[in-house]
């Protein structure tokens, strides 16, 4: 659950890297407009990510990665049904949004579940997971880039948004740790 919620942002970066000129050319941005579809993720992305970490702590980190991956999710769709430049900086602003929230708490999540040797285990195989993610997605990314569109890229996160939720809702207690915020 914590792989797959965190992979989201590791996938959706190395994906937007190949599909950039495809957007700047379907959208007529400039390269100026389009370096924005990086930072308006960045951004959000930077700014949340202490904030998402205390909220989860404070309320519930199953709650915070829920809502941080939903909010990814919902960004993600908005990415894919976008044609212009405007709308697709809104999808990028909310999956910055969305990773703020997941990403903190995906890791601390597997800090509060494991102990020792195990938790040195978890983190050992969320990490690597990340990575590989990150290295197929350009792949894919640049095969739907050629035959399908830009926009399609934003879809690869969509089947992962729900099961990370679902997995998260019916497979992980709720951890809330209000002393070590």
């Amino acid at each position: 659950m914590s792989v797959a919620a965190s992979s989201l942002s590791f996938i959706d970066g190395s994906v937007l890297k190949v599909g950039l000129p495809a957007i700047r050319a379907g959208t007529g941005a400039g390269a100026a407009e389009v370096q924005w579809v990086v930072n308006i993720y960045t951004l959000p992305l930077a700014a949340l990510f202490l904030l998402g970490g205390a909220l989860g702590d404070h309320q519930g980190r199953r709650r915070w990665l829920v809502i941080g991956t939903g909010l990814f999710g919902v960004g993600s769709l908005v990415c894919a049904l976008s044609g212009s430049l405007e709308p697709l900086l809104v999808g990028r602003a909310l999956q910055g949004i969305g990773a703020g929230l997941l990403l903190p708490n995906s890791l601390a999540l597997l800090n509060g579940v494991y102990e020792g040797e195990a938790r040195g285990r978890a983190i050992g195989i969320w990490a690597p997971a990340g990575a590989i993610a990150a290295a197929i997605a350009p792949l894919v990314g640049g095969w739907l880039v050629d035959n399908v569109g830009w926009q399609s890229i934003f879809y690869i996160n969509l089947p992962l948004v729900p099961a990370a939720i679902l997995v998260a809702l019916t497979r992980v207690a709720e951890v809330k740790e209000p002393e070590k915020a």
